[in-house]
This record gives C-alpha cells, structure tokens and sequence, in this order.
C-alpha cells in the first residue's frame, strides 16, 4: 500500500477537547479500544472518560485548567489523561516510578491545578498495568494553563536532568498523521501489544493514541516478562506488532525455546541502537521482522525502517524537515518545544539541534543514526567514538548488556551471564580494540540502571553509585 492510499483523513485541529471526541474516542461501540486483562469496548471507553471528565469537574478543572497525572499503566491512567484533555486542560505526565522528592520537585516546576495519583503504592518493577483508582488532590499552589501546550512531558533524563517538554494538540494530530501514513504500522483490524511506558512519547502516542485514532486494538501485558508478553500477544487474534524498546527485544531473543506465534508480525523498537546480533537473533526466533524507529520526546517519530529492510538506514517520517550539521541531526520545526528554562543553543532560527550525530545518504535519503554527539571523545589527541566502544563490547562471549562514558577515563559498564566471564573482557577487549580506545576501567553490574523510558543511564556518577550499591549488597550478603 503506497503513501497516498495510507494518508489518514483531514484532523480537526483547535483548542478545547473535541479533538478527543473526533480523532481518539470515534468508531463502533462495540469496537474493542484496549485489552487490559479484558476487553475494554469502546462505548466502555468513552462512558469511563464522561464519568471521569464529571469528577474532575467536580475537582475544579475547567477548559484552560491544568492536570498532572501520575499513574501507573492502567485503565484509569488513559481514562483521567483522556478525560483531562476532553475536559480542555492542559495534561502533564509524570511517570510513577519518580520518588516523591522528584514528584515533589516536578509539581513545583508545573504548578497544576489538579493532580491524579495511586490511592495506594504500586509495587513491582516489571507490571504491565495495574488496577488503581485515582486520588484527586488540589494542591494550593496550583494554576491555569501557562501555555497553549496540551500536553507536557518531562524528557527521560538518561544523560542529565529532565526537560520540561511542551505539544500542542496540533502537534500531536500531526504526529498521528505520521504515523498513519507509515506502510505496515498497525491499523484497524490488527493489534499493537505495547511495552513501552504510556506515559512517554513512544508507547503515549506511537502505542496508545494511535491505536485509538486508527482502530487498533491496544494491548497492555499484565507484566514484561517472556510469558507475560507471549499471553498478550495470545490473547487475540490479528496480526499483531509489538512496540518497545531494544532491551525488550534483546530478551526475547534470548528465549531457549521461543514460543510459536503465528499472528506475530513485527516488532518496533525505539529509544536506542539496536545491539549487534539482536536482530537476527529475534527474527530467528520468531520468523518476523524487527523494525527501528528514531524519535525523541521533543517532537515525537522523526525517522522509521519498520521492516528492518534498511537497516541501519531510516527513511524520515512523513512532513519531517531533517538535515545533517557538523555531523549533527538537526531538525525542522515551527517552534521550540520547550517549555521554561532551556538551552537556548538547542532551538536556533526553527532548527532544533537533538544532540545525536548522524549522516543521509544522498542517493537513497535515507537516514542513518550513530548515537549521542557526546559520545565523540578525545584520548590524547585522538577521536574515540564510545558507541563503537560500548557495541565492541556488547558482543563479546558472555555479555548481556554494556554502557560505556567518558568519566575519569573511557569507563565501561556490563551485565554478564556467568560472573567468571567479567575475568576475560580485558583481553578480549586488546584483541579488538586500539588500545586509546580501550575503557580504562570495567565494572560488573548484576544490571544496568536505565531511566523511566527504558533507556540505559549514561551518567557516570549514576553509574559508579550503582556499583557502590551492589558491592555493599554483595557484602551484606557474603
């Protein structure tokens, strides 16, 4: 199917919240919207969203108000978020696992009016959803909308502190128009299981509101877990695609005996390179494809190899304005995305500068993403790029995961299978690499911290903490 016949219809774009009704919450009654443990129809929807929107009411929030919402993946997280925008406030998104000095700092920052959070704590670090009801609380500090923005984000915060990250509605419907012009990303008919948070820019609106705009069904796993994934992906008939992240797809890939799964078309994956062998192996495992998506929290998908045909090649995404500067991506946009204090370097006569170097081919146009600028660094004169780095040591025997920084030295970071392998990666490593460009140091994690989005921290005072940690847990223990 060519673009034109995959060009989604003319979105209404303006303020208030008809937009929920038009583009998210449309379609047959007896449609299936989401499948959380159980179908969730989507008349069930939009009953839940009125209820929902009448209690926030009721809680002071008007057309111009101002929500955060801080739930975990559940029902009442894309109720209260739905039901917010219907409403006409502008929603802020806060990922639940943040501590309450986090929480406590981002309400500060964000003033609103109303926030929504778990009545009770949410434990467990691999659920898929969970059954929460909402506790509305009115902070006294909080106030009106300061901005058009509908939604607001914090950025993951993977190399430094988070970012307070504005979109409009019209941003949004742009982005979904995006993604409904992508050949093969899931449309009416099919299902898109998603892994990745709901409340970050990937699962938000590459999972959940376009699932909702185009009539995919949106499945939501009861954990992360290979058999909780493989339930999910069971659970329905269609074909189906998941969307995460290269770590998700990495343990998949892992499994001793994949599973058969016969209505499994693809996986989309985001948020960072895809490791050597990651891709072979899972589509070994499983006889589908294992697609590529480039985004950032900023504007949403930028660039997209949905099969995995070009890799390591993405074609930019529908309207995106991309060009290459000193070895930089920098893209086109009709304002700055951010909201309050920021780099004023970032967003420079409409060009955003995102921080990741990259190249296009001039035959094809096709774009090709290296990693974080800053991981180009000088030892002794001579350029190191740590990506090459960290992939060189990604693939050795007996490595699950690996980051390297630049921290006092070339600094590297693993996970490995058996604790006897961290003994032979030094020399492994002088078999494969110059030795300028050798981490200077190698330290042994039980597992890589990672921010809120999945992504690997790359912060090396984070990183050396974690390590302090395991060696105090490890002594405890002995």
């Amino acid at each position: 199917m060519g673009e034109a016949d995959r060009a989604a219809p003319e979105l209404p774009v303006g303020g208030g919240g008809d937009w929920v009704d038009d583009v998210l919450l449309g379609g047959s009654g007896h449609d299936v919207a989401l499948h959380l443990g159980g179908p969730v129809s989507r008349a069930e929807l939009r009953r839940l969203v009125a209820d929902e929107q009448r209690r926030l009411r009721a809680a002071g929030l008007a057309a111009g108000g101002s929500l955060a919402v801080r739930l975990p993946p559940s029902l009442s997280c894309v109720v209260t978020m739905l039901a917010g925008w219907r409403t006409g406030a502008q929603v802020a998104l806060l990922d639940y696992r943040l501590t309450r000095y986090e929480v406590d700092e981002a309400l500060a920052l964000l003033a609103p009016q109303v926030v929504a959070e778990p009545t009770d704590p949410v434990t467990g670090t691999l659920r898929g959803y969970v059954d929460v009801r909402p506790r509305i609380t009115t902070p006294a500090t909080g106030r009106p909308a300061a901005t058009p923005h509908a939604l607001l984000q914090l950025s993951s915060g993977s190399t430094g502190p988070s970012k307070v990250i504005g979109r409009t509605v019209e941003s949004l419907l742009t982005e979904l128009d995006r993604y409904a012009r992508l050949d093969g990303y899931p449309t009416r008919g099919e299902r898109t299981v998603v892994l990745a948070s709901i409340v970050h820019v990937l699962g938000l609106v590459g999972g959940l509101l376009s699932g909702l705009a185009t009539g995919s069904q949106v499945v939501l796993p009861r954990t992360h877990t290979l058999d909780g994934i493989v339930r999910a992906i069971t659970t329905g008939e269609g074909p189906t695609t998941l969307l995460g992240v290269p770590s998700q797809a990495a343990m998949l890939a892992a499994a001793g005996a994949p599973p058969k799964l016969p209505w499994l078309r693809r996986m989309i994956v985001g948020g960072e390179l895809v490791k050597p062998g990651v891709r072979e192996r899972f589509t070994r495992a499983f006889g589908a494809e294992l697609g590529v998506m480039y985004g950032m929290t900023e504007v949403g998908v930028i660039a997209t190899d949905v099969s995995g045909a070009h890799t390591p090649g993405l074609a930019p995404a529908h309207g995106m304005r991309v060009r290459i500067e000193d070895g930089q991506i920098l893209l086109g946009l009709p304002a700055s995305p951010y909201v309050g204090r920021t780099d004023r370097t970032r967003f420079v006569d409409g060009w955003l500068r995102t921080k990741d170097a990259g190249g296009i081919d001039p035959a094809s146009g096709l774009l090709t993403v290296h990693g974080r600028l800053d991981a180009q660094v000088s030892v002794g004169g001579l350029k190191v790029d740590l990506a090459e780095v960290e992939a060189t040591l990604a693939a050795l025997p007996g490595v699950i995961d690996a980051v390297v920084v630049q921290g006092t030295g070339i600094e590297g970071f693993v996970t490995v299978r058996e604790p006897g392998a961290f003994a032979a990666l030094a020399d492994a490593l002088a078999a494969r690499l110059a030795p300028y460009k050798r981490p200077r140091t190698l330290h042994l994690l039980p597992a890589l911290p990672r921010t809120a989005t999945g992504k690997p921290v790359r912060n090396a005072e984070v990183l050396r903490g974690a390590v302090r940690a395991a060696a105090s847990v490890g002594a405890a223990q002995a």
